[in-house]
């Protein structure tokens, strides 16, 4: 039979009510004639409260242990989905990561799957059953338990849709699909019928919050079809996938997550390597004949700890800053698109720290307090 792989958000189990929800959903798609791989995030909010434990503990925390402790809250999702479904009659099993076969580098805390070894999963869908796998987690080939990040699940999702061939991966939250911005901050943004991969990428790296990036890079490796849908309602969807028709619309994206290291040019490699070993991303970087800058991610768990090590370094850091961005298809033939965008920053009295233009998006590095006013200001210009 066909394989269907569901991934259900934090938001969409965040309590017993909700669940019992999902196990509605799951068994339903299971009674159509199909095999269903459920990933399941852990219940809203249990990630954190994870962390704020253990920043009681110790304000930098080993990420080893971390990753021992934030992969317990999937584990209590999982196993009471198999329970809802299996009340409702429907035969299911439950598996952590490292039981699924998902292999990954020896990262902890963002690591990387580098290998899916599927066949537990298989022999249990050879029976019959709905398999419900941990997101977020698996084992690195040293036999320790990792995690994959912030939005790990989507990757865990895709990642075994993969590599079980399934017919398409379901991604299930609290909105019902790709919209042209925010819908929380832009309450008339358009919703998109259908993404190409490589838009929904750019909007995801930008800080789109629907998809995790890195599961939209397996998924157009593998070529499996996303549809983006809410847990809640079933009246839209979004399908990311090779061939999208109508991938033409731009989206406005924000983020509050960045900082700044304003460099002299010939210190930026060892700025570069420094913030390598601190395991810290760069959303962008910049260099002129007598300056450079680094942009960087302000992650979780050890930010602080980072920013210090770098401070001690004698770098500056600027930070509570977040960007806007313009993503768009063809972007460098549209110029006009970006003059707009320019032009409603600076009616809206933002001044941005500095611009950046890719083939597929632009981006203005803006204070975080001042994100959501230039979302809808460059949303409305360009609309």
């Amino acid at each position: 039979m066909p394989v269907i792989v569901q991934k259900f958000g934090g938001s969409s189990v965040a309590d017993v009510p909700k669940l019992e929800r999902v196990a509605d959903k799951v068994v339903a798609t299971k009674r159509t004639g199909v095999d269903v791989v459920v990933v399941i995030s852990a219940m809203g909010g249990t990630t954190d409260r994870l962390l704020s434990l253990a920043h009681q503990v110790d304000a930098e925390p080993p990420r080893r242990e971390l990753d021992m402790l934030l992969s317990t809250g999937e584990r209590v999702s999982m196993a009471l989905l198999s329970m809802a479904i299996q009340k409702h009659g429907c035969d299911a099993i439950s598996f952590t990561g490292s039981q699924s076969g998902i292999m990954t580098n020896d990262r902890h805390f963002d690591a990387r799957i580098i290998e899916v070894r599927p066949w537990r999963l298989e022999d249990e869908l050879a029976r019959g059953r709905v398999v419900i796998v941990a997101g977020y987690q698996g084992m690195s080939y040293r036999r320790e338990i990792t995690t994959l990040g912030r939005g790990g699940s989507d990757t865990t999702a895709i990642a075994l849709a993969a590599a079980l061939s399934a017919e398409r991966a379901e991604i299930y939250s609290d909105v019902d699909g790709i919209y042209s911005a925010d819908p929380r901050v832009v309450p008339d943004a358009k919703h998109l019928p259908e993404l190409n991969y490589d838009q929904m990428q750019e909007m995801a790296e930008a800080g789109a919050k629907v998809l995790n990036s890195t599961a939209v890079e397996f998924a157009k490796r593998s070529r499996i079809a996303i549809h983006a849908r809410s847990t809640f309602s079933d009246t839209k969807q979004t399908v990311i996938h090779e061939h999208a028709n109508d991938a033409n619309a731009p989206a406005v994206v924000g983020r509050k997550d960045l900082a700044r290291i304003p460099l002299q040019p010939e210190a930026l490699p060892d700025a570069l390597s420094l913030v390598a070993e601190l395991g810290l991303s760069v959303r962008q970087s910049n260099v002129g004949a007598a300056s450079a800058e680094l942009v960087i991610q302000r992650s979780a768990p050890d930010w602080t700890a980072a920013r210090e090590a770098l401070e001690r370094q004698g770098h500056t850091i600027e930070a509570d800053l977040g960007s806007v961005a313009v993503v768009a298809r063809e972007l460098g033939g549209r110029p006009g698109l970006m003059s707009r965008a320019m032009g409603a920053l600076s009616a809206a009295s933002i001044t941005p720290h500095g611009i950046a233009t890719a083939p597929l998006r632009w981006t203005a590095l803006v204070d975080a307090a001042r994100v959501d006013d230039a979302v809808r200001a460059v949303h409305s210009a360009i609309e």
